[in-house]
């Protein structure tokens, strides 16, 4: 009987220490915040607006950006966490983050983070390509510079995440060797700065100028909804010359719809509160993902096939 006591007690120790090990797992997982990788999407643009994604090779090439800014993006959001785990435990929503809850130590985020953006690189550089692995390099450098310092800092703290997301854009043209149009470039930048904004937008209200972000205190609602509404304008007038004049075709100017509905959507979406992660708007909100779904499939209809231009 004691030899089965004993067994007993063994065998539930053996479960406990798999529990936690499992939860320790998923803790660390969540820490990486793989629903963030949506955004790293962005490195799709070029490679299918310039119409090279019928070639494996061109879809390797994308594939291995997408893993390196997925590396990248990760080790950047382990060691901001780890330098704002005492903030954060201060924020209603942040607090439940795993480094911040005690559930990813600070230790292990600065060490898995630092590996991991050690890896990006040499893994954008299986391209064969130096230029990749350059870009990389520089979205690390900007991503680090941003926590350490740019992100207390007015105005330029947006700037500084839009131009992330442009980085992402910009490394999908160079895996493929695309060229990189001005068009293109004016509204990757406009979009992203359109989206910082709003998520600034929506944290100012949720928060107020006491929240964990240091920037918020400059900022008032007013202004933020005023560089939305500069970014969303511009952006539609851009998109609109480009697809009307550079690429004449019943497809490109009927595909300025559903671009605007995007655009109008996501300034509704925020205006309601919504869109402190906007990444959850492109997971979750139904009606932006019928927008984006059906501008994707009138622009890959253009590119593709020729015939029904």
């Amino acid at each position: 009987m004691k030899g089965m006591r004993d067994a007993t007690r063994q065998a539930v120790r053996s479960a406990d220490v798999r529990t936690v090990r499992a939860g320790r797992a998923r803790a660390f997982v969540r820490a990486l915040r793989p629903r963030q990788w949506v955004k790293n999407t962005l490195v799709l643009a070029a490679p299918v607006a310039a119409g090279v994604l019928d070639t494996l090779s061109g879809v390797l090439a994308v594939l291995v950006a997408f893993a390196a800014f997925c590396l990248a993006a990760s080790g950047t959001y382990l060691l901001n966490d780890a330098a704002d785990a005492e903030a954060d435990r201060l924020h209603p929503r942040k607090r439940f983050r795993p480094v911040a809850s005690g559930a990813v130590s600070v230790r292990l985020a600065r060490v898995a983070g630092t590996a991991l953006l050690l890896l990006a690189p040499a893994l954008a550089a299986l391209t064969g390509d130096w230029r990749l692995p350059a870009v990389v390099a520089g979205y690390i450098a900007l991503a680090l510079l941003y926590t350490v310092w740019l992100k207390h800092q007015p105005v330029v703290d947006m700037v500084a995440v839009a131009g992330c997301h442009v980085l992402r854009a910009f490394a999908g043209a160079v895996a493929v060797g695309v060229p990189v149009t001005s068009w293109f470039l004016v509204v990757i930048s406009l979009g992203s700065l359109q989206l910082i904004a709003g998520k600034r937008e929506v944290e100012l209200r949720a928060h107020g100028a006491a929240g964990t972000r240091p920037a918020l205190a400059h900022y008032s609602p007013g202004y933020l909804a005023q560089v939305r509404t500069l970014c969303s304008g511009a952006m539609i007038v851009t998109y609109c010359l480009w697809a009307l004049n550079e690429h004449p075709g019943v497809l490109y100017a009927v595909s300025i719809v559903p671009f605007v509905l995007v655009v109008l959507r996501h300034n509704l979406l925020v205006d309601k509160g919504h869109g402190e992660e906007p990444e959850e708007l492109a997971l979750r909100d139904r009606p932006t993902q019928l927008f984006v779904a059906a501008q994707l499939l009138l622009l890959i209809l253009a590119i593709y096939v020729p015939g029904l231009r």
